[in-house]
């Protein structure tokens, strides 16, 4: 792996080739200058519309992301004919764990806190990432997301998580009000009205990346993480 010199950049963008076991996973790196802390979309895909105009209002308040494939090529083609590798949420979990490990490690990002942005099974992924990371991760998003599928790691995850769900999504609203109620540490539930499964109504995406860049900025920092815990 081939890592920048450490030197004091304004904005440094990096194409990213992060091994994870016997993958080779690509991602964009985006730090701005006196990054607070780096989010890592926790999704199959950094190609997504959507993915990359919440990574926008992330960055644009002072944090990193890094948008990254937890599939390679070839999984990817996979997938997309029987929906396999998609749905393997141990796996996708496994592949978030490493890419956290990568970034500690990198020069520009091993002092920085991390979060995760999810949505869909990314969730549940993102959440059993970050009970095995123990605490290493500061704060979680959902975005129309299914923690449930993160079994016992729903009870355990101590990252304070915000559910974000179309109010028209009457299924995700019941599971993610649920998924909610069981969870053990700070989190909050956002129902935004009028929005269906993917926020494509008019102003609802930028409401889901206006209140993820809020809550990812309120949490990367250690003090509040871990007053965090005690609620």
């Amino acid at each position: 792996m081939t890592f920048l010199p450490e030197d004091s950049l304004e904005t440094l963008n990096q194409l990213a080739h992060i091994p994870v076991g016997n993958a080779l996973l690509e991602g964009e790196l985006h730090l701005p200058e006196e990054a607070a802390g780096v989010v890592v979309f926790a999704n199959s895909s950094r190609h997504s519309p959507r993915n990359q105009a919440i990574a926008e209002e992330i960055a644009e308040a002072g944090l990193g992301t890094l948008l990254v494939d937890l599939l390679t090529p070839e999984e990817q083609k996979r997938a997309t004919v029987t929906g396999v590798r998609r749905f393997d949420i141990e796996l996708l979990a496994k592949r978030l764990t490493g890419v956290v490990r990568w970034l500690e490690r990198h020069p520009h990002t091993r002092a920085l806190e991390t979060g995760f942005a999810a949505s869909g099974t990314g969730t549940a992924a993102a959440i059993m990432a970050a009970v095995e990371l123990d605490g290493r991760i500061s704060a979680i998003v959902s975005r129309g997301g299914r923690p449930d599928l993160a079994g016992e790691a729903l009870y355990k995850v101590r990252a304070p998580t915000l559910l974000i769900v179309g109010g028209n999504d009457d299924v995700l609203v019941d599971i993610n009000q649920e998924a909610y109620e069981h969870m053990r540490w700070r989190r909050d539930l956002r129902i935004l009205p009028g929005a269906s499964h993917l926020f494509k109504e008019a102003g609802k995406l930028k409401q889901v990346a206006q209140l993820n860049a809020a809550w990812f900025m309120r949490y990367m920092g250690s003090a509040v993480r871990k007053e965090s815990w005690s609620r």
